[in-house]
């Protein structure tokens, strides 16, 4: 689905590349997708995704693309403490459920639409 930049401040599009400049193309999850916690039988502690703009997937048939997330998933919030650059997997991940909900509410409103038809 295509950005709808109208609900990001003017100046996205030189956030994006502040933000994907400081992860030096990498992805910057750090467990946040729950990939990468480190609690798995080699690692103990959360460790940085591996992904890197550009390249291959380590661990899909696709090429990396940095994307940048917000962590409480509010597009006006563009504190950089609240931004990072996710590879697509990660990103996808961390928003899955914000995603449901999204489209919970959506499928009720669709419902009761057509209820008061």
């Amino acid at each position: 689905m295509p950005c709808d930049y109208s609900k990001y401040p003017k100046s996205w599009k030189k956030i994006i590349r502040e933000i994907k400049e400081r992860a030096v193309g990498q992805c910057e999850c750090f467990g946040e997708c729950g990939l990468h916690d480190g609690y798995d039988f080699f690692e103990r502690e959360p460790h940085r995704c591996i992904e890197v703009n550009g390249t291959p997937a380590v661990f899909a048939k696709c090429r990396i693309v940095l994307t940048v997330a917000h962590l409480n998933h509010k597009p006006k919030d563009v504190r950089r403490s609240n931004l990072r650059a996710f590879c697509q997997r990660c990103h996808l991940r961390y928003d899955s459920k914000h995603h449901a909900k999204n489209s919970a509410i959506t499928r009720m409103k669709r419902l009761q639409a057509k209820a008061s038809e």
